[in-house]
């Protein structure tokens, strides 16, 4: 469920972002925002590949911190700001997926207690 949500704000997060602050060509600026997805290339050097308990966060080459600091730079020309957006917006929800995981993983043995506690 948690990994669905999260894939799936990687393509309503761009597409509220160009319809609210690019509403004549948001079709093109979220084609943009969600082209930056790639950056998830680098997970294909970790191994395993896909690991649903790490953070992406600090851990593949294209989300490091050093990377992260990179990619606000490239908020300041006007040719790379969209690109720059759309990589600042992954990076954003893969450090909140990082801290929702921790989250939701309580909340679920919370649950998983209780449903134990009343059935057993």
């Amino acid at each position: 469920m948690r990994h669905m949500l999260h894939i799936l704000l990687h393509f309503l997060i761009p597409a509220a972002v160009a319809s609210l602050f690019y509403p004549k060509r948001r079709l093109e600026v979220w084609l943009i925002l969600c082209a930056t997805m790639l950056v998830d290339l680098d997970h294909l050097l970790a191994d395993p590949i896909y690991d649903p308990n790490r953070c992406s966060i600090n851990f593949h080459p294209l989300h490091s911190y050093w990377a992260i600091g990179l990619y606000v730079g490239l908020l300041i020309p006007a040719k790379t700001r969209l690109i720059a957006i759309g990589l600042l917006i992954h990076m954003l929800l893969d450090w909140q997926d990082c801290h929702f995981k921790v989250t939701f993983t309580g909340i679920w043995q919370g649950v998983s207690d209780i449903y134990t506690r009343i059935f057993s």
